[in-house]
């Protein structure tokens, strides 16, 4: 049975795709973008092994309980291509054509073998691209200039077209207490954004152990 390598899942996910989302980081990513926030998601030994078909159940709870879409981001989810396409034939059987998925992988869609674009061609939305430190844009749901957003079929045309280029006066993110004790940021932060929020916490007396876009001093209390 197809099983997927993910670092974590959350519903619902509101800082990732249009209205109420089941998010899913994926585990493990060579692709090592300097200044990625989720060195975390990056180590393909670490995270847990998931049943498809527990996915499949987790996607259709959601869905009850009002979700519009799915967002897979990680880790780079096209690593884990076999495992993601079965997924997402999954998803599409099992659900309706009203809601969308939304694919984060750090390829161009040009460098995807056979196997990889079989799990793509299932997303309506790619946000495709490298994560380029260098480049900060302010453009929704994408972390720097060179990232596109490729609506790829009717459903994202009609949800998406509005938000290719939007730029909205702040970014979308959410914070809330992770199971481990630590804090979990949901989003794109701008430029900067994240050593601004370690400076206050530690003003509030509550400095933080470790953060995800630096190398964990394995305290058990990594900040996702």
């Amino acid at each position: 049975m197809s099983t997927l390598r993910l670092s974590r899942t959350h519903f619902p996910v509101t800082a990732l795709g249009p209205g109420r989302r089941l998010g899913l980081w994926v585990q493990g990513c060579s692709l090592a973008c300097k200044g990625c926030m989720s060195l975390n998601t990056w180590d393909p030994s670490s995270g847990v092994e998931v049943e498809v078909d527990d996915l499949v159940r987790l996607w259709l709870d959601a869905v009850r309980a009002g979700a519009d879409g799915l967002t897979i981001s990680g880790g780079e989810p096209l690593q884990q291509p076999t495992a993601l396409r079965d997924f997402l034939r999954a998803v599409r059987r099992e659900t309706g054509q009203d809601k969308d998925v939304m694919l984060y992988t750090g390829y161009d869609e040009s460098e995807l073998d056979e196997v990889q674009r079989g799990a793509a061609d299932l997303a309506d939305v790619l946000v495709t691209g490298r994560f380029d430190v260098a480049s900060p844009t302010s453009l929704i749901w994408r972390g720097s200039a060179n990232q596109r957003m490729v609506l790829r079929t009717e459903l994202a045309r009609r949800r998406y077209a509005n938000y290719v280029d939007h730029e909205p006066e702040s970014p979308q993110l959410q914070v809330g207490p992770s199971e481990d004790g630590g804090v979990w940021l949901i989003g794109v932060p701008r430029r900067g954004a994240l050593p601004g929020l370690v400076r206050d916490l530690r003003d509030l007396g509550l400095p933080p152990e470790d953060v995800t876009w630096r190398p964990a001093r394995r305290s058990g209390r990594d900040q996702e």
